[in-house]
């Protein structure tokens, strides 16, 4: 990105990111690694997991004065999950002041009151209690979003990308994986991040990669 005023970076990414502090998982225009290298595992994936932020990433992408195309993540992330058949138990939670576009000052004034406000509202939180297959490995996580103090319904889709026992990794890593691709969309007004509705789209993209390590059956 070209350095530009302050004012300038406010509007060029200031609400985009903002958008961004919803929470979320990367699937559509991105790139995927083969099917053929996943692991689907033998036994029962059942289960309660602890989220790893080490191997999770959340990212984001919206509009920027309707020629382009401006992207961030968020750093820090936290949570469980749990998708067995009859039972869906998921939480995650986000924090604000971890947002990241590669860009200092950016990141300085979206963390500030005219954005995300994070230290008013430090933590972006989903809920989720209903996940419906849609295929195979396909399915749509709803629950609600939790942003700048308001929360909306949310949806993401889901994709299942893969499950085994890989207890050869060392600790804390090792043990029963499962992994998901997810993505959703937001509309930053909704959640009253109405700052430079002009230079900065409405329309928020959400893409999570996720790893879970099983800590309960």
């Amino acid at each position: 990105m070209n350095v530009v005023p302050r004012m300038s970076l406010k509007k060029t990414f200031g609400s985009a990111l903002f958008a961004l502090s919803v929470l979320t998982l990367p699937l559509a225009g991105m790139t995927q690694a083969s099917a053929a290298s996943y692991k689907i595992g033998h036994s029962d994936p059942s289960g309660l997991y602890k989220i790893d932020p080490d191997h999770t990433s959340v990212t984001f992408t919206v509009g920027h004065a309707g020629v382009a195309t401006a992207v961030g993540r968020f750093d820090r992330i936290k949570g469980h999950y749990r998708l067995d058949p009859g039972k869906t138990d998921v939480l995650v939670e986000i924090a604000t002041k971890s947002i990241d576009t590669n860009h200092p000052m950016r990141d300085k004034d979206l963390r500030g009151p005219d954005f995300l406000d994070a230290k008013t509202f430090p933590t972006i939180r989903f809920v989720a209690t209903h996940y419906k297959k849609t295929g195979k490995n396909s399915g749509i996580l709803t629950g609600k979003l939790t942003l700048h103090g308001k929360t909306r319904p949310f949806s993401l889709k889901i994709r299942e990308v893969g499950a085994a026992d890989v207890s050869a990794l060392p600790k804390p890593w090792g043990g029963y994986l499962t992994g998901y691709d997810a993505e959703g969309s937001l509309r930053r007004s909704d959640f009253g991040v109405t700052t430079y509705p002009g230079m900065i789209g409405d329309t928020v993209h959400l893409y999570i990669s996720l790893e879970g390590i099983r800590i309960k059956k």
